[in-house]
């Protein structure tokens, strides 16, 4: 039967300064992986209530400049209010110049084309945002786990070294100590990888509605057509 002074508090007290910051890593890790996934989770939320309403009601303005600030209203992610306000600009932009100077060599459609492109990119960089982080916390966090079971071996031996006599009981305890931070490390990992690639894909997914939307408002702004909705993401 176990010993009641065995369990985390135990492991906690016996363990030396490494162990403390490999603990204090992984929970710094955990929290900061949940706190990026809630926040993922709210702006795919925001980008899917923009889907299915903010462009429906874009298209349905009456002018260029009641569309903008309708979307800017309803995207509340403002990646699609950003991108049409960019469009918007440039095309203002040019029929101011366009009539003399420089601007007069320039196509329209190249003109805008560029700037939607420049804030596709720009948009891009901002829904990928703190993949990265996911990623490491990912992939390194097992590997954090498993340093502080060693660790955390090596040092309960070392305390058990000078004993005269050793039991099963002597040893069992503080090794399954120091195996829970491999556990630890995996439960850091998983949701991490698993919360990777979930926003991976509905990224794509975002990204090809905006792609989609880049298109319509180019052609709207260069030759006047007015093109319906883009099909919505998938769920």
């Amino acid at each position: 039967m176990t010993s009641p002074s065995l369990g985390l508090a135990h492991f906690w007290a016996q363990g030396d300064n490494v162990s403390h910051l490999v603990a204090l890593a992984l929970l710094v890790m955990s929290v900061g992986s949940w706190t990026l996934m809630l926040h993922k989770l709210l702006a795919h939320w925001r980008v899917r209530h923009t889907l299915r309403t903010g462009l429906d009601a874009f298209w349905a303005a009456p002018s260029r400049a009641v569309a903008v600030d309708t979307l800017r209203r309803e995207d509340r992610s403002l990646i699609f209010a950003t991108l049409a306000t960019d469009a918007e600009r440039a095309a203002q932009a040019y029929e101011q110049k366009s009539c003399g100077g420089i601007g007069a060599g320039v196509d329209a459609s190249e003109f805008i084309g560029r700037t939607l492109q420049q804030s596709i990119v720009h948009a891009q960089a901002r829904v990928e945002s703190g993949l990265t982080f996911l990623a490491s916390v990912g992939s390194t966090a097992p590997f954090v786990g498993l340093f502080g079971t060693v660790w955390g071996i090596y040092h309960a031996l070392i305390g058990l070294s000078g004993a005269a006599r050793m039991s099963i009981d002597q040893v069992a305890g503080p090794v399954g100590e120091a195996l829970v931070m491999t556990a630890a490390g995996l439960f850091v990992a998983i949701p991490a990888v698993l919360a990777y690639n979930a926003c991976t894909r509905a990224n794509r997914l975002v990204l090809a509605q905006l792609d989609g939307f880049a298109h319509s408002l180019h052609a709207f702004l260069v030759a006047g057509v007015r093109v319906a909705s883009p099909a919505r993401a998938a769920d």
